[in-house]
């Protein structure tokens, strides 16, 4: 007899991050569930898995789900990330970060396994301390317009920790730092998506601010490495770990080498800064090296920005064929 497949579930598994993270899991054998509600996540990330080994489940997880599920493990990654996207329908952000991570961990209760949940940086809000480590509580503006995903992030957190003081559930918290790659949506709103389809374009590439905020880049593939390892150590092992690349560069670095990379010649236009947005941000992953044999980020930027803008090269050519092929 055939042995069972391990089953892994995936709440927001058509997004950047599930997506690239069921292609993993699936390569490494698993038998992959995707959860997803597609409001910003995109059925052609994951079209090309569909199969055998791969289940899509249309689902808004502020919803209980209405069939029981078998996990060997959970991870819950169902969230919009971007500020353009989170602000959108900021109730239903919250409501996602807090009754849908209370059904994720309900789902991981009812099935006695693991469940990684993937907080954010944004916990630590505009810190004081950097770089930032863990038990760094975070200086956070708890009615602001980013509040909706600050403040849904640190209630799931919090939510993680008394299931598993209350249920002995199997918790790893995560908190990802910015991230980037190939699957990123042109819209995504964020700073090197943004930049990279401008520059492709050939259009002004906007600034908030000065440019001199700072921000710390990783590729997908370093997260996703991160990922598997959080979900595989000990069940005494919950978190908070810190995931992201400690090279810190600010933004008009950042703009400067897209700009060379793509052969672009865009110009730099400055916008005013938004409310509450962070001016620096840099992980101390001391913790993650620790805990996950030795993990460190091994794609520097140049090279992930190569690869990125590469793929969206390619979205930004065959969006103009459409368009020049339109017939009104």
């Amino acid at each position: 007899m055939q042995d069972k497949k391990h089953i892994s579930v995936v709440a927001g598994g058509a997004g950047f991050i599930g997506s690239n993270l069921c292609r993993r899991l699936l390569h490494d054998g698993r038998h992959v569930v995707c959860i997803d509600n597609l409001s910003t996540g995109y059925f052609d990330n994951i079209r090309s898995m569909v199969g055998d080994d791969f289940e899509f489940i249309r689902h808004d997880i502020t919803e209980p789900l209405p069939f029981s599920l078998h996990a060997d493990e959970i991870y819950n990654l169902a969230c919009p990330a971007s500020p353009t996207h989170y602000q959108k329908d900021a109730i239903h952000t919250t409501k996602t970060a807090v009754i849908g991570t209370i059904n994720m961990l309900e789902l991981a209760r009812a099935n006695g396994c693991p469940i990684l949940q993937s907080s954010t940086s944004e916990v630590y809000g505009n810190p004081e301390v950097h770089p930032q480590t863990e038990d760094y509580c975070g200086y956070v503006n708890p009615v602001g317009v980013r509040s909706c995903y600050d403040e849904g992030k640190r209630c799931a957190e919090s939510l993680c920790m008394d299931y598993h003081r209350q249920y002995g559930v199997n918790v790893k918290i995560v908190r990802i730092f910015n991230t980037y790659g190939p699957g990123m949506a042109t819209d995504d709103g964020r700073v090197v998506s943004n930049f990279i389809t401008q520059a492709l374009s050939g259009l002004p590439i906007t600034i908030y601010g000065d440019g001199s905020q700072t921000r710390s880049f990783m590729y997908i593939d370093d997260l996703i490495e991160a990922l598997v390892r959080m979900t595989e150590t000990a069940k005494n092992v919950t978190g908070p770990v810190n995931l992201g690349n400690p090279d810190e560069r600010n933004v008009n670095e950042l703009a400067d080498m897209v700009i060379a990379l793509t052969g672009s010649h865009s110009q730099l236009i400055h916008t005013p800064l938004p409310k509450d947005d962070p001016c620096r941000r840099c992980p101390d992953i001391s913790n993650a090296s620790r805990i996950l044999d030795g993990w460190m980020p091994k794609i520097g930027i140049a090279e992930g920005l190569e690869k990125t803008i590469d793929y969206f090269r390619t979205i930004v050519i065959n969006e103009t064929l459409q368009h020049s092929c339109y017939m009104p």
